[in-house]
């Protein structure tokens, strides 16, 4: 077993805490929060033992899980991986991208394993048609929440896109050639409301919108490309699979057949994928410890929270670029 610590008893951090203790894949050590009312409250609640040390727990584990503000992310990282840990961090992976690419240099030179918390990347809707997402030309995202006081402390980009640009950048292997956003504050004094488009070397266009002043939530990514349509709805945790083919000689009685300008005829087709229930969350932090078992790089290495990062403060900087034009 792998025997793990947690920084940060935060609202997520407790998740984390209550996961890590389930799995079988890990050794729960304990926990550090700089809050000694709030850490000894979360030791009691948890049973789980309580470090008012944060480098005594870092020594006492082999896998350190960084679930603090993203501000303190890449000090809490420098000292787990100076001492040799591996590291779990959430995203957004660091404050800056500077910051990011210090750290992955650091873990190659330390030889440790590290993973960034995009936990989009494992909810089975994505999962289920992630095989079918074959170079999109086209992506439209809309991530739309309620308020909630907890995290207008960063722009909606950081709190909520940041997630469909990590998606994004998954599935276009392709360079970004521009970015167009705007962005409006409504209750914050950061955005709370943001559109972005980013335009691909190869072509694709996808737009992004997030909100946290919603009167629902929304999280659906709709992906079109040659011959197909895909939506995920990661919130239902629903697809919806449209597909094309060379409609057959003789067509059924219920084919759906269209037919285009130039006469050639394509049957529409439904696919409907297996969506298999988890816990995003805990598949997650079980997925970093085969990383760690066997060596093999994670599902969201380091380099995919940087380039998600870098992105999202891209889009940041044109939010200013549009404020000074």
């Amino acid at each position: 077993m792998i025997r793990a610590g947690v920084l940060g008893a935060g609202h997520l951090g407790k998740i984390h805490l209550r996961l890590l203790k389930e799995s079988p894949r890990y050794e729960l050590v304990g926990f550090f929060d700089p809050d000694l009312v709030q850490g000894k409250k979360v030791s009691e609640e948890f049973g789980i033992p309580y470090f008012d040390n944060m480098g005594q727990l870092i020594e006492a584990v082999d896998m350190v899980d960084i679930v603090t503000p993203t501000l303190s992310h890449y000090d809490c990282a420098t000292r787990a991986v100076g001492t040799g840990k591996h590291i779990f961090i959430e995203k957004p992976v660091t404050h800056t991208y500077e910051e990011a690419r210090d750290l992955m240099a650091q873990v190659e030179k330390k030889g440790v394993q590290a993973q960034v918390g995009h936990v989009e990347r494992f909810n089975p809707a994505f999962t289920a048609v992630a095989p079918m997402l074959d170079s999109p030309m086209f992506i439209e995202t809309h991530r739309l929440a309620e308020f909630n006081p907890r995290g207008t402390d960063v722009p909606v980009v950081l709190d909520l896109m940041i997630h469909d640009i990590d998606i994004i950048l998954s599935v276009v292997k392709s360079p970004v050639r521009d970015i167009r956003a705007s962005g409006v504050s409504v209750i914050s004094k950061s955005p709370d409301i943001a559109n972005a488009r980013i335009a691909f070397e190869n072509g694709c266009v996808a737009n992004l919108t997030a909100s946290r002043i919603s009167l629902k939530n929304m999280r659906k990514s709709r992906f079109f490309q040659r011959d197909a349509y895909i939506s995920v709805d990661f919130l239902e945790r629903k697809v919806e699979v449209v597909k094309m083919k060379d409609a057959p000689a003789t067509p059924g009685e219920f084919d759906m057949i269209l037919q285009n300008a130039e006469g050639e005829k394509k049957q529409i087709y439904f696919e409907n994928p297996e969506i298999k229930t988890n816990n995003a969350i805990l598949d997650e932090l079980e997925h970093f410890a085969t990383s760690i078992e066997t060596g093999s790089t994670p599902v969201v290495s380091l380099g995919d929270g940087a380039r998600a990062l870098d992105v999202a403060l891209r889009i940041i900087g044109a939010f200013e670029t549009q404020t000074h034009s």
